[in-house]
């Protein structure tokens, strides 16, 4: 994380427009809350979207539950161990510990928000925002940053492939959680933007935390 040669996990080209898209997202998430707090039911846009892919069959529904096994506790860890064990490899431990603090950071927003918020699905299950969709669209946002590193990216081609990434893993993901019956296409919108907001910001943070590091010791 302090190494000399550590480069930034987000490159400053990309700081400004992804510190935009970071401030529309927590506004997103906020204003989705507060519309949604202490609410049980589908608002009209859950209804005619979950309509339409709730209650999949074979061989989708297969495809469904796997993907869904990728935000559990077993699949979220291999994913996490196998993210930054290829960091290491490439030598970017900065890119390392976003995965780990950066992804832990957007579970546990995602975790205190259904708290706060208070919306529920089948029986009462804390529903907004799906921590499932955060944490598969936050670990791709830390494989993107990576990659636009590592490739040498301008503003416009990096910031086009984080957000592709985000976008990719968001809907494969929320497309799951939909079609499982699990969250309303809202609470995926809102894990979604949860990620979007956290990422850059803890990136910034672990930019500046290892810099200040590397002054004091030089």
């Amino acid at each position: 994380m302090t190494g000399r040669s550590a480069p930034a996990v987000l490159p400053s080209s990309l700081r400004v427009w992804l510190g935009m898209v970071a401030a529309l997202a927590g506004l997103v998430v906020v204003v989705l809350g507060v519309r949604y707090a202490d609410d049980s039911q589908p608002g009209m846009v859950d209804a005619r979207i979950g309509a339409a892919v709730d209650g999949v069959g074979p061989p989708w529904r297969h495809v469904a539950l796997a993907t869904d096994f990728l935000g559990e506790p077993g699949g979220a860890a291999m994913l996490v161990v196998a993210t930054v064990t290829g960091c290491l490899l490439l030598r970017r431990p900065r890119a390392a510990v976003l995965v780990v603090v950066g992804v832990g950071m957007a579970v546990g927003t995602a975790t205190l928000l259904k708290s706060l918020v208070g919306r529920t699905i089948h029986d009462g299950n804390l529903s907004y925002p799906s921590g499932h969709t955060a944490f598969l669209t936050a670990l791709a946002l830390v494989v993107a940053l990576l990659a636009t590193g590592r490739l040498g990216l301008g503003r416009t081609a990096g910031t086009s492939l984080v957000l592709a990434a985000a976008l990719v893993a968001g809907a494969a993901m929320g497309w799951a959680q939909v079609a499982l019956g699990a969250h309303y296409p809202t609470d995926v919108l809102g894990g979604w933007c949860t990620a979007l907001a956290v990422i850059p910001a803890t990136a910034w943070l672990v930019d500046r935390t290892a810099d200040a590091v590397l002054r004091k010791r030089r």
